[in-house]
């Protein structure tokens, strides 16, 4: 004990912890929501093996995301939507000048695992598809004020509004994997990793939007050279192939 109250720690080159001239690797927790969890995910396990730190990703799903930050639960970084991040520093939850852009993804269609694929492919087979539904499914944020966007501009909203279905709290592809939808619309890189539903492709043409992300250094962070690390690592190219895998891409495209 008396050894280490003698050792001076520096932070090195690539936020490693630096103890009597040997790197030391560090923990940190990055609170994400549904929306960018794939990604973060598959971030979190590309940066670990490229500097030895440990990442632990913990999903915070819906109202859990905000009460973890309200109850200041450990953490570093949160990866959410672009658009809280003002909000989110505002209220003295995150780092102003931390946040960088590290993601955005689609909306798809999710199927149920062996139904026949609709016709999407076009504007107008999509607006066929959604007339003909039995029922339809989304949430009411992020890729379901895109989806509701997309039938309102088609002009069949008020067509097909009595089979609409809000999904929160659980992936809108899960209720579709039950069956307890017929079709269902949320981001693409969320419908592939649940079992029992099928990405049956991406909303056509013009009704495409992008949901856009960013990841915020956490005013409480215990470990901010190594969370800042991690952050330039999500928003950097090398970050771009290992996105692609997940259905999502940079910022940028």
């Amino acid at each position: 004990m008396k050894g280490w109250a003698r050792v001076a720690g520096v932070i090195g080159a690539g936020g490693f912890l630096c103890v009597g001239g040997a790197a030391v690797a560090a923990e940190i927790t990055i609170f994400t929501s549904m929306g960018s969890l794939s990604g973060v995910t598959d971030l979190a396990a590309a940066y670990e093996k490229l500097s030895g730190h440990k990442v632990v990703v913990a999903a915070r799903i819906g109202p859990a995301l905000p009460k973890a930050l309200a109850g200041n639960e450990p953490g570093d970084i949160i990866a959410n939507f672009s658009n809280a991040f003002d909000g989110l520093i505002k209220q003295g939850k995150v780092m102003p000048g931390s946040v960088v852009a590290f993601a955005r993804a689609g909306v798809g269609v999710a199927i149920r695992k062996g139904a026949p694929k609709p016709d999407i492919g076009t504007v107008e087979a999509y607006r066929e598809t959604m007339l003909k539904a039995k029922s339809i499914g989304y949430s009411k944020s992020g890729s379901g004020v895109i989806a509701e966007r997309g039938l309102k501009e088609l002009g069949i909203f008020d067509q097909v509004k009595d089979k609409v279905r809000y999904l929160e709290g659980t992936p809108v592809a899960v209720f579709v994997a039950k069956g307890e939808v017929e079709i269902g619309m949320q981001q693409s890189n969320a419908i592939a990793p649940v079992e029992g539903a099928e990405y049956a492709g991406p909303l056509p043409g013009r009704l495409q939007e992008f949901i856009h992300f960013s990841a915020g250094l956490l005013t409480i962070s215990k470990e901010p050279d190594v969370a800042r690390a991690f952050m330039q690592f999500m928003a950097s190219p090398a970050a771009a192939p290992i996105l692609r895998k997940g259905a999502m891409e940079p910022p940028q495209g």
